[in-house]
């Protein structure tokens, strides 16, 4: 047996994780359904419809990220979906229109774009794939094309495991 000590080749690698997990938007989602508030689950009527946003207490949202959807199939027009965000924005902290799978979507295109790069300049950096949370996949794609003009090198996968994705050229 050596007595030479075990290195850690991963931990001395100078890689860097990101963990998208970690940077998860933090906020109660919440989606707002336009089924309710049509007739016959077919169309919207402008005058039920100015009635309810008259009525409704608009401050249950406060501090939500919110999407505003229709679960049915249905005649919607984009003036609805307006008149619906122009009374959620002065109290959620997100608004934004589609499914939950959507508002995942959104949340991360808006945290990737206010994302401060500078932390991985000329760095090797790995972006972890395993998570607990649902990161949409367009939060990685959208990723990779905010850090490609600052990183060294950009991996996929875990430390001990990466998939090579971008090198900068040498220079």
């Amino acid at each position: 047996m050596s007595d030479d000590p075990i290195i850690n080749k991963v931990a001395s690698s100078g890689l860097i994780t990101l963990d998208l997990e970690e940077l998860y938007p933090q906020g109660e989602r919440f989606i707002f359904d336009l089924k309710p508030l049509l007739w016959q689950e077919v169309a919207v009527k402008e005058a039920d419809l100015r009635a309810f946003v008259k009525g409704h207490d608009w401050t249950q949202y406060a501090g939500k990220l919110v999407s505003v959807h229709c679960s049915v199939d249905a005649i919607i027009p984009t003036w609805a979906y307006m008149l619906i965000a122009t009374q959620l924005q002065p109290h959620a902290a997100f608004v934004t229109q589609g499914d939950g799978e959507a508002l995942e979507r959104a949340l991360f295109t808006r945290f990737v774009q206010q994302l401060d790069v500078e932390p991985w300049r000329n760095a090797r950096v790995v972006v972890k794939g395993c998570s607990k949370l649902p990161v949409p996949l367009n939060a990685y794609v959208e990723l990779s094309a905010k850090l490609l003009p600052v990183v060294k090198s950009l991996m996929f996968g875990e430390p001990c495991s990466t998939v090579p994705l971008f090198k900068a050229p040498k220079g």
